[in-house]
């Protein structure tokens, strides 16, 4: 089962002719999850010819502008297709009136129902089969969530030649163990699933944390990501404007995902104070505590392998 995100935009505060707003797309398979939606979301989405309108959720961090401004766009042109399926909206305090004003304001045409979900404590906000999206508090000047995505552990592989000697001729039988069911060999006899079956294989988890003063609780929310997506807005020698703002540093975001033991970090949301040719700044500061440290670009793609 693949799973990859797509950067849609890295940009905070505002704009820049070359960098979108704060914007990441989730594909799993055939689920698309959307992690804020600022302005040039659909630009990049179109751009990187995803099919934004299977989009089944979008999970928002917070209600400032440049988190959710490319949202009512996204509302309206997913209604030129024809959908049955429910579009999930899920953030904190205020989402919900910011959809209903900008609906209602912008006269929008919606054919499809709109599920919007306002989050009020930690918890499981969005789950199939075999995954789950949770929220957890951050620390800004408003309201704030980050999320993770998990998905359960994967049975163990399943032993051809174990089966075989177990006496369970290859067909529909070994789908059955495969599954977890007990099973009768030919001998009539009992055969479990653990017999034949490996040890559980982890699954993967993503991690989406913005606007926030660090927090080392952050660490443990994010622990053992395969992907996190992490704000580094400023350079260490603005701290204290990161403080004031409740934003972090390049420094501190590598903090989290060191401490976190997190296998790939990927920074985003960086102030417009900062051209391109800066960037690397904030890059290698943050190698100096998590050498694994990656800048996001805008419409940069990122696969997210199992690890085993």
């Amino acid at each position: 089962m693949n799973m990859e995100a797509f950067i849609l935009g890295c940009g905070g505060m505002m704009p820049l002719p070359y960098r979108h707003l704060t914007s990441v797309l989730l594909r799993r398979d055939g689920d698309l999850f959307l992690f804020d939606g600022g302005e040039g979301t659909q630009v990049s989405l179109r751009r990187l010819n995803l099919k934004w309108k299977k989009i089944n959720a979008i999970f928002v961090s917070h209600t400032h502008a440049d988190h959710v401004t490319g949202l009512p766009g996204i509302l309206m042109l997913s209604a030129q297709v024809e959908r049955t399926e429910p579009l999930y909206i899920y953030g904190p305090p205020k989402i919900a009136e910011y959809i209903e004003t900008s609906r209602k304001v912008l006269d929008m045409y919606i054919n499809y129902p709109i599920v919007v979900k306002e989050i009020t404590a930690p918890c499981i906000v969005h789950h199939g089969e075999d995954y789950y999206i949770r929220c957890f508090p951050l620390d800004h000047t408003k309201t704030c969530v980050g999320y993770t995505l998990e998905e359960l552990d994967r049975p163990g592989e399943f032993n051809p030649e174990k089966a075989l000697q177990l006496g369970v001729p290859v067909g529909p039988l070994w789908g059955q163990l495969q599954k977890g069911n007990n099973v009768q060999n030919s001998e009539g006899k009992t055969v479990r699933p653990e017999d034949v079956m490996g040890a559980k294989r982890s699954g993967r988890k993503f991690s989406f944390v913005t606007d926030t003063l660090y927090k080392n609780t952050i660490a443990k929310e994010v622990q053992g990501s395969d992907l996190l997506i992490c704000e580094g807005m400023f350079e260490d020698e603005l701290i204290d404007q990161a403080r004031e703002k409740k934003h972090m540093t390049a420094s501190q975001a590598a903090t989290i995902a060191r401490d976190a033991n997190v296998k790939r970090m990927c920074m985003i949301h960086y102030s417009p104070r900062y051209t391109d040719k800066e960037l690397p700044k904030l890059l290698e500061q943050a190698k100096k505590i998590f050498p694994a440290a990656e800048l996001s670009k805008d419409r940069m793609h990122i696969e997210i392998p199992y690890e085993d």
